[in-house]
């Protein structure tokens, strides 16, 4: 009876399709917990920061799966500014007693991979990291809604990995 908590930006909201859709809805599907949804489109890393105590207060989750900083990229904020702040988010979180996730989220450009701050973090804090899925869904036009959101099949295989790992680490 866990709950868990998606906590994001409009990936984790589930902007490109229906809320059923979503990652977080569909995971709670193949997980058999309750995911709560906390996504807001269009959000930066700093006020998720700002928005995350409150969250953590209200729900009151035992896993947090963490997906922040593609708004970031895209205004040019810079990734050592968004590295700070997941770094700040996991301690927040760790310091809870809760266990998190790591969802990279893609610079901008051609290779539309996560920079090496996820990884790094994810190594420093031992939690589990998923780097690769949303670049996939990103470079196949099958699973998009858009340029930069999914579409219900693309939070399919999201929310898939994500259960694969939740499940490889022991958080299931």
């Amino acid at each position: 009876d866990a709950v868990v908590l998606a906590f994001g930006d409009s990936l984790t909201h589930g902007t490109g399709a229906s809320e059923a859709e979503s990652y977080p809805s569909q995971l709670q599907q193949l997980i058999g917990r309750t995911v709560v949804r906390a996504g807001v489109p269009g959000e930066v890393s700093a006020h998720a920061l700002a928005r995350l105590p409150a969250a953590l207060e209200e729900h009151q989750p035992q896993i947090l799966l963490l997906c922040i900083g593609g708004n970031d990229f895209l205004r040019n904020l810079g990734s050592a500014q968004v590295a700070a702040n997941v770094q700040t988010m996991v301690a927040v979180a760790r310091q809870r007693g809760i266990d998190v996730v790591l969802i990279g989220t893609p610079e901008k450009g051609i290779t539309v991979t996560p920079p090496g701050f996820y990884a790094d973090l994810a190594k420093q804090f031992r939690v589990p990291y998923e780097g690769s899925v949303i670049g996939e869904i990103l470079r196949n036009s099958e699973l998009k809604s858009d340029t930069i959101h999914p579409n219900a099949r693309g939070y399919r295989l999201m929310a898939e990995r994500v259960a694969a790992l939740m499940k490889q680490s022991g958080a299931l």
